[in-house]
């Protein structure tokens, strides 16, 4: 699923001049992306941060069909008068600009087009998943805003479920086989007490800051909103799942044996990969790269002076205990020492080197069961710390560059950081892109002197061929039909991923067809993009220019990354105005 988020509030107070009165062709599209991006900020109830970031509001956003099928004719009206706009008068970045709005919006009419709303679960995380916040909050304002969140959960709950009645009606759902378990999620948040609930938690750690009898007013409204409307709204949740939804979801793993279902499939691929490519192409190029990274495999085994085969070798990997953390702060400190490691080195892969900070923290114990191996963000990245001997510490460093630095979170703080990006793309994500980069600097900590074992290359490698794999199973599931103990055991062969992790990644690429497919195709974009680069320039090649211009981009669509870089080596390999390289 992409998300887009809106950097700064605009919704009540900004006033847009008329398009008609602007001068220039990249003063109009401003205004366009600047009405876009007001529209998004109001349809989804957020306000801005101090750092340009942004945070939820005091609602949670209509999901209404009505509301779903209005933001679609918006979206129509939005393309239809960008289409009007004469793009050849527009500056090189303002050309960038235009097919980033276009392909988002082109993105938000394809959901319309299949119902997406209809089908609002998947096997990893669902639509309740991140409303309680993990730590508290600073300012009294953040606790009102919270507050009203939760008074605001049965609605939104209530929406979400005849979204989902409607989805089983035309047999529009997640495969049933997926959800199995999945309902300890929502079970997590149905309590007899108060401060058992998670959306406690932020009140249990008000600041001190905070005077005393507003912390005392703030808690027994949050108090009162739990008890009221986010417990009951859990349970009737949690009643729903077990009792008529689960019961009723299909019993095919195709996302092709849905109604329209090849061409939904074809629009998922296109829109999580940004590529004009068939599914057929896809798993042609996942089994070239599955061979080509088990002859690798081979050569990291030959270094680690291991005797057997490779299953014996990734046999040993996975059941020895000495890569397995003997407590979850074990393996958060591997994970913070990569990531401490990799800030020592940086300066030498970037020259643009953002202010914003990011922590470190486990996946939230409710849905780390199924949860993947991790997940980064502007503000955090999660390390998944839920059954240990599934998390073996060679894999952790490779999962860092990937989740944290110079991986999601580090990648999100340079988008934000571009004072001269449009608001509307600062936190825009496609996941060819981003997926892709993530994928790259896995790679990259090769060069960088991250993995210092012949085990962490290996763990690299295995994460590597998770990918690879994945284009393989998630076409062979959805366009040729593999069962489900197919895709487990291609999978379970090929890395030294858990028996744990192989299965919820296996129900993961099941119940959200195509989202898989980004990483490796974004990875094999970007390293195609800099071997070109690197041709042409020669000596003139700076490793550090070329990551400042990819990251610079922000998040966009993987062919307009390519033009950027032939422009990078069309003006011979400039890197950002205003960072000093030498």
């Amino acid at each position: 699923m992409r998300f887009t988020f809106p950097a700064a509030v605009v919704a009540a107070c900004v006033v847009v001049a008329p398009l008609q009165a602007q001068e220039t062709a990249d003063d109009r599209l401003s205004a366009l992306t600047g009405e876009y991006y007001a529209y998004q900020l109001a349809q989804y109830k957020q306000i801005e941060e101090g750092n340009g970031s942004t945070a939820p509001g005091s609602e949670l956003a209509s999901v209404t069909p009505e509301a779903h099928l209005a933001r679609a004719a918006k979206a129509k009206e939005f393309l239809e008068r960008l289409t009007a706009l004469d793009e050849s008068a527009l500056s090189p970045s303002s050309r960038t600009d235009a097919a980033v709005f276009r392909t988002l919006l082109e993105g938000d009419l394809g959901d319309a087009r299949f119902r997406e709303w209809e089908m609002p679960f998947d096997s990893d995380s669902s639509f309740w998943s991140y409303l309680a916040p993990r730590t508290g909050f600073t300012t009294m304002a953040e606790y009102e805003r919270y507050i009203g969140r939760m008074r605001d959960i049965p609605r939104y709950f209530d929406e979400h479920i005849a979204n989902a009645r409607a989805g089983l009606e035309r047999g529009f759902s997640v495969p049933r086989v997926t959800l199995e378990g999945r309902d300890a999620s929502i079970a997590s948040s149905v309590v007899e007490g108060v401060e058992d609930s998670p959306f406690w938690t932020a009140f249990a750690e008000m600041p001190q800051r905070i005077p005393a009898a507003e912390a005392e007013r703030l808690k027994a409204a949050g108090r009162a909103a739990i008890a009221e409307s986010v417990t009951p709204a859990f349970s009737k949740l949690l009643d729903f799942f077990r009792n008529e939804y689960l019961p009723q979801t299909r019993t095919t793993l195709a996302a092709e044996e849905m109604p329209e279902g090849a061409a939904y499939y074809q629009q998922q691929i296109e829109q999580y990969t940004t590529l004009d490519l068939t599914a057929e192409e896809i798993h042609e190029i996942g089994l070239a790269e599955v061979a080509r990274i088990t002859a690798e495999m081979e050569k990291v085994k030959a270094d680690a002076g291991f005797e057997g085969t490779l299953p014996e070798f990734v046999q040993f990997l996975r059941t020895d205990s000495q890569f397995v953390a003997d407590t979850p702060d074990e393996l958060m400190g591997v994970s913070a020492y990569t990531a401490k490691r990799v800030d020592g080195v940086i300066a030498d892969y970037f020259g643009f080197l953002p202010r914003h900070r990011f922590t470190i923290r486990p996946v939230p114990d409710a849905i780390a069961p199924f949860y993947t191996a991790g997940r980064g963000g502007l503000d955090a990245c999660m390390m998944n710390t839920y059954d240990l001997p599934s998390r073996p510490l060679y894999n952790i460093p490779a999962l860092t560059l990937h989740e944290c630095i110079p991986g999601h979170s580090f990648q999100a703080g340079v988008a934000l950081e571009q004072a001269e990006a449009p608001p509307f793309r600062r936190q825009t994500y496609f996941s060819g892109f981003g997926e892709g980069w993530g994928l790259y600097v896995e790679y990259l900590g090769n060069e960088m002197g991250i993995y210092r074992t012949p085990y962490e290359r290996f763990g690299q490698l295995s994460y590597e061929m998770w990918r690879a794999a994945r284009l393989v199973i998630d076409t062979g599931v959805h366009h040729y039909g593999w069962s489900r103990e197919q895709a487990i055991d291609y999978l379970a062969t090929r890395t030294a991923l858990s028996r744990h992790e192989v299965e919820t990644e296996v129900d993961r690429y099941i119940s959200w067809p195509g989202q898989a497919l980004a990483y490796k195709l974004g990875e094999m974009t970007i390293r195609r993009v800099r071997a070109k680069a690197e041709e042409a320039l020669g000596e003139r090649f700076d490793i550090r220019k070329f990551h400042d211009v990819v990251l610079s981009l922000g998040s966009v669509p993987l062919p307009v990354l390519e033009k950027r870089i032939d422009t990078f080596i069309a003006d011979g390999g400039q890197g950002l105005p205003g960072v000093e390289y030498d």
